[in-house]
Parts: structure tokens; sequence; C-alpha cells
């Protein structure tokens, strides 16, 4: 046995020396050192062998393991470092050559606009109030003067979640949640940015989501001069120091009196273009003082109170800002089109 053992050891030798890849190796790893290779069909004899030669053969076959061990173990690394100096070679970079340029990214244009617009807002000495995008039924209609089976609801139809819960269609509900919070205390100088929903039709005017901006004004002797006053000085910011605004009366059930503002058109000046289909007018937003029923919902009594509220569209302000004729490139993730406005 002991001479089959060093004739193995000698086979094992001659052929893992001639080995010139990996599966060789490992397919002679197997062979010789396998459950069922020909280590393990030799030593299988042992039972055969007297108490005295069993240590000593024992001790040969290990020097015989040992050794094809190490000679497979000296083999893989060197396979390994081949492998890696090749793969090095493969891969190194020529650090002469002129660096990548990288892509610099932008804000999003109706960020861009919403940012301005709340920068305005808080100089004028407002604070930003935000909310929930799921609201209750209560704070989105009952609480602005639209109890159940009102017909202006119409005019808001949403997405119900519940017959309580809805995605909100206005901002407004941040409006009643700060005059809840403030518990009667005044002044109250908030704007309430962030995203709304309502079921419409996706075109180049109607989106089911977009963006809306609504401040409200609460303190002793508010009147609609003020109203007109913070409007005038917001477009003008926004728009151009030589803007002009009037105000058309409307109908809001959260609001009496209430008007439809526009702005003097940015492309023309007021004097008449395509866009402002050559009225000199641009339609902007909605305002009006705070209906009596709405302040007594938010805990102030309109005897002593009165405020003024208004809400717009950065989407649709983006959108004469920029010249934007679809409101859908707002939402489209068109890389070229948000191009135009990295460095704006």
């Amino acid at each position: 046995m002991k001479e089959k053992l060093e004739a193995l050891r000698q086979e094992a030798i001659a052929q893992l020396n001639d080995v010139a890849d990996v599966q060789t190796l490992n397919d002679l790893r197997v062979k010789y050192l396998g459950k069922k290779g020909a280590l393990t069909e030799i030593l299988r004899g042992m039972g055969a062998l007297s108490a005295e030669e069993r240590p000593l053969i024992g001790q040969v076959a290990n020097d015989v393991r040992g050794a094809i061990e190490g000679l497979i173990e000296s083999k893989q690394q060197a396979f390994q470092k081949a492998e890696t100096e090749q793969r090095l070679q493969a891969e190194k970079v020529d650090v002469t050559l002129p660096g990548r340029k990288m892509t610099q990214g932008g804000t999003h244009p109706l960020n861009k606009v919403i940012q301005e617009i709340e920068e305005i807002f808080i100089g004028m000495g407002y604070h930003i109030a935000e909310g929930p995008e799921v609201e209750t039924d209560y704070y989105n209609f009952e609480a602005l003067n639209l109890p159940k089976n009102h017909p202006a609801r119409d005019m808001q139809d949403t997405f119900y979640i519940t017959e309580e819960l809805l995605m909100r269609t206005q901002t407004s509900p941040m409006q009643v949640r700060t005059m809840e919070s403030m518990q009667g205390k005044v002044p109250v100088k908030i704007i309430c940015p962030g995203k709304v929903y309502r079921r419409d039709d996706d075109d180049a005017t109607h989106s089911f989501q977009f963006y809306q901006i609504e401040g409200l004004v609460i303190g002793e002797n508010i009147r609609m001069s003020d109203l007109k006053g913070t409007l005038l000085q917001f477009v003008r910011e926004m728009f151009g120091p030589n803007t002009q605004i009037r105000l058309r009366p409307s109908f809001f059930p959260f609001t009496e009196p209430s008007a439809e503002v526009d702005v003097t058109c940015a492309r023309c000046g007021g004097s008449g273009c395509r866009v402002c289909k050559h009225t000199g007018w641009l339609e902007i937003l909605g305002c009006g003082m705070v209906h009596p029923e709405v302040l007594r919902k938010g805990g102030y009594d309109p005897e002593v109170h009165s405020g003024f509220a208004f809400g717009m569209g950065p989407d649709r302000i983006a959108m004469l800002k920029y010249g934007i004729d679809d409101i859908r490139h707002f939402y489209g993730g068109d890389v070229a089109f948000l191009k135009q406005f990295a460095r704006m």
C-alpha cells in the first residue's frame, strides 16, 4: 500500500505540474482527493493492515494528501494572480486622457416658480403652512362653506378614498387648520403651497394633479384694498415693475365678495397678442374677503376680525412666465424639455 501511495503522489504531481487552466485543476482535485478519488480508494484497504502498519501507512497517506493539496493551492494562487494581472492590464486608466464632463442638473421649472413665489411672500412677512394631501371632507369642503350636496362641490370633483377621506382639491384646508391652531389669535399671514388633485382629463391646460399656492390674512380692519395692494406687489415682483392688475367680480363659496385677478400680458405688455388672445390681459388667480362662515369655523368672530384669501396655480404662472403651451410638459420627465431651464 505504501508503494501505491508513493506512485499516486508521483502521478498526481506530474499531472498537476502540467495544468494550464482552472477547470483542469478542479478536475484533478476531484480525481485524486474527492470522495471517490484515487487516494480514498487506496485508503479503503487500511482495514486489512495490521495494527503496527496502520499508523505508518496513515502517516504516508497524510504526507501524500498534503503534497497534492499544497501543489493544488499553489497552482490556484498562480492562476488567480495571472487573472488579476490580466484584468488590471485590460482595465488600466490612462491618466493623461481628458476627464469626462459631469452632467449638471437643474431645478425643475415648477419648483423655480414655487420658490420664487414663496420668497416674494416671505419678504412680505408671510409664513409657509404645509399639510396632508389626503384630507377629510370636513377640512376640504365643509369648513370652507361647502356643506354636503352643495352644488359648488361639482366644480372640484376629486378622488374619494372613503366617504370622509379624499385627495385634497385645494390647499385651502391648511387655512382652516391654521386658524384652528391659532385659537383666535391675530395676525395670521400664511401661504399654503402644495400638490392638489381633481378628476380632470389631461390636456394642454388641465391635469389630474397640479400645484396650488393659497394665501390667507386675518386681522382687524382688513379690507379689500389691502388684498389688492398685496396682489399688485406680488405681480410686479413676479412679472415686472410695470405689471398692472384688474379685479373682476366672481364667486367662490369661501370668500365674499370674490374676484378673479388678471395681469397685463407679460408677452405684449398689454397691447394684445396671441398669448392673451389680443385682450392684453391674462387671468392668474382668484381671491376675495374671507366669508364670515369660514371665519367662524376657524374660531374667529367675523364681527371683530376680517381677512382676505387668494389662490393661484404655479403651473399656470410658469407657463406664462416661460412661454410653455402644454402643462403636460411639467410632468412628462422629458430631459430635453427640462434642460432648457437648467441654468435659468
